[in-house]
């Protein structure tokens, strides 16, 4: 999977823009894991970018703000045994990052009002069954 990563729409992250560094996975794995870059370090640069409209750039980067370094947005990926498949996995991962950040607000709740038979029921239950505890107190009928 190489190119353009679509982030949302027709909106998508330029190949250009992206930074990739790679390096050897840490963890057991044998000579195959001492030898090759498998672990992909990938860097997108959210500050500075033109790939994002305005009103996006501005959602992700105040929503993403802990994340980032300097504006640069880092995403890492090792789990798999080749560069490859953690590029893709790394390229994947940054594209969902950035969709999510850069959604729309939902819809603020519209307030309800209970129906006032909803309440008046209620209000009547709690009646019987308050009366119903009372009925069985221990008086002295004598």
């Amino acid at each position: 999977m190489s190119g353009p990563y679509v982030v949302r729409g027709s909106v998508s992250l330029p190949e250009a823009e992206l930074m990739w560094r790679f390096s050897r996975s840490s963890g057991p794995g044998g000579q195959h894991v001492n030898t090759t870059d498998t672990q992909v370090e990938l860097r997108f640069d959210l500050g500075r970018t033109e790939a994002l409209p305005p009103v996006w750039k501005e959602r992700a980067l105040e929503r993403l703000a802990a994340r980032l370094v300097d504006g640069v947005l880092t995403v890492r990926a090792s789990e798999h045994r080749s560069q490859m498949r953690n590029r893709e996995a790394a390229a994947v991962r940054l594209a969902a990052l950035l969709a999510e950040a850069t959604a729309p607000p939902p819809r603020p709740r519209k307030p309800t009002r209970i129906p006032r038979g909803i309440n008046e029921r209620r209000l009547r239950e709690k009646k019987r069954r308050s009366d119903t505890k009372r009925g069985r107190t221990g008086r002295d009928w004598s």
